[in-house]
């Protein structure tokens, strides 16, 4: 069995806690890393027993939805609750940080920025992560984590058929990667 790569795995996990979102306009997820470590995570949603987007619509100022808190702030804040240093550590996020989240991940000490898409990249957060000497580099996730497995299944019984040159295996192919794509979309 072919294991899944570190970075493919926090990703992963980034893009399992987004699923916990409860903003409307964009569900991001976040997990902070250390020595291959989860050590904090977070996705963009409401203050703790608060009104959330999902329930009343966002609350936008100036383009922005203020009742939400940044998953990005929101793993750095359960870091701060819990007395987790988040220095020396890696952030997975599954956009692109934000300006302010971008300060605070420097601030807080975090080394590199490991992001899934872009999302409004802004030159000046760029600038400060390069400034800060903050690795930033996009890492695409792969697969859905949640149905890689069978992915990998299916994979290895589509080489085996190619192995005995099944006349059926290019309709298999196809049939396979369309599953997947509506499977990665859900």
């Amino acid at each position: 069995m072919e294991r899944i790569s570190w970075n493919q795995y926090f990703m992963a996990q980034s893009h399992l806690l987004k699923s916990r979102s409860t903003c409307e306009r964009l569900a991001v997820g976040a997990i902070i890393v250390r020595d291959k470590r989860m050590i904090a995570g977070g996705y963009n949603g409401s203050v703790s027993g608060g009104v959330h987007c999902i329930d009343e619509g966002c609350y936008v100022i100036d383009g922005h939805c203020v009742r939400t808190i940044h998953a990005e702030m929101n793993a750095l804040l359960q870091c701060a609750k819990f007395g987790v240093a988040a220095e020396g550590s890696e952030i997975y996020v599954t956009h692109f940080p934000c300006l302010h989240c971008t300060k605070a991940i420097i601030q807080a000490g975090i080394q590199a920025v490991y992001y899934s898409e872009d999302y409004k990249n802004h030159p000046y957060a760029i600038e400060l992560l390069e400034q800060a000497g903050v690795t930033a580099e996009k890492v695409p996730l792969e697969t859905d984590p949640v149905h890689y497995e069978q992915q990998k299944l299916v994979e290895e019984l589509i080489d085996k058929l190619e192995d005995h040159n099944d006349p059926d295996v290019e309709s298999v192919k196809k049939k396979a990667g369309n599953l997947f794509q509506l499977m990665e979309k859900k």
